[in-house]
């Protein structure tokens, strides 16, 4: 019996940070083993809110698969994709984007939500309005069954299930619902105490060497109440300890104590937290070095998920095109 398909993917804007690794790559890893997965760096959707510079989005995409290599994504197991090498997506954006109506992508609350977020910005293009249909399609062309995804894309997947039920009524039921599988969300604030975000330029990449992650965390905020060394703490205001309560679990209940009673500083608090972060991501660092270490590696990857993935999706255009009779 052959296991579920998933599909998965992230946008080229940058190397990914520890928010990301906790929120999306270390449940991709854990998936790889019970689903057929495809995991995809999606460059056309990158165009949608950034289409006037496009200077960095071959150089993302290719640290971006080297994030998800060393985070654990096994070619052997998974399929890695660059959306673009798959022009079966773009096709069957094009076909579904026929029969999406216009008030389903206006009333998106995502759509609604971006808006008001990059106001200012000019993303007044079909290409932002027909976001979700892109994504319906890049699920869709795998006829995946399962797309794991946080509570923010739970409305883009349900979007896509419309669409399959649309088409499905209109032509033939051959697309299947992929139902949603939320991710085991783990939520870290920024370094400045604010939403982890690139834009923020508050985010800890994983790909950061140890001086790096020395330097990062010297200089993160703590409580801003607690002025001098012995001053007692609030550990639930420290953006430090939001990160111990996640990476020194072990240790916790002494940090917090530690913190509330004055018995350790807040440089000495940094300190404990750069060594922990060193030896959780020692590891990722490791197979990322090996694979640097391999010239053309990436390229080779993305080659042969190509291949294997267009012969997938096209085999669902077949059958959408003799559906639709084109």
């Amino acid at each position: 019996m052959s296991k579920p398909r998933i599909f998965s993917g992230m946008r080229p804007t940058g190397k990914l940070h520890l928010g990301n690794l906790l929120g999306a790559l270390d449940n991709w890893v854990r998936l790889q083993d019970d689903y057929e997965c495809v995991f995809a760096v999606v460059d056309w959707h990158a165009l949608t809110t950034g289409y006037e510079d496009t200077d960095e989005i071959r150089e993302n995409t290719e640290n971006l698969v080297i994030d998800y290599l060393s985070a654990g994504i096994d070619p052997e197991k998974s399929l890695i994709i660059k959306q673009s090498d798959v022009k079966q997506h773009a096709e069957l954006s094009l076909l579904l984007s026929m029969i999406t109506p216009l008030s389903w992508l206006e009333r998106c609350p995502t759509y609604k939500e971006q808006l008001r977020e990059l106001e200012g910005k000019e993303i007044m293009t079909y290409g932002f309005l027909g976001y979700p249909v892109l994504m319906a399609a890049d699920i869709l062309v795998y006829k995946a069954q399962v797309v794991p995804v946080g509570e923010d894309q739970l409305p883009h997947l349900e979007l896509t299930r419309e669409i399959v039920r649309r088409f499905n009524h209109l032509y033939k039921p051959i697309l299947p619902e992929p139902q949603a599988r939320l991710n085991d969300v783990v939520l870290l604030p920024g370094t400045d105490g604010k939403k982890m975000s690139k834009s923020y330029k508050n985010i800890i990449e994983i790909s950061a060497t140890p001086d790096e992650i020395n330097s990062i965390v010297s200089g993160m905020v703590t409580d801003p109440r607690r002025a001098r060394r012995n001053d007692p703490g609030n550990p639930e205001v420290c953006p430090v300890y939001a990160f111990h309560r996640v990476f020194s679990k072990p240790h916790l209940e002494d940090i917090r104590v530690g913190c509330s009673e004055a018995g350790i500083g807040c440089v000495e608090c940094k300190q404990k937290l750069a060594e922990t972060l060193n030896e959780y991501l020692e590891p990722i660092r490791q197979r990322r070095e090996a694979i640097l270490k391999k010239p053309g590696f990436v390229r080779e990857i993305l080659e042969q998920g190509a291949k294997r993935a267009g012969i997938i999706a096209e085999a669902t255009l077949e059958e959408i095109r003799q559906a639709m009779k084109i």
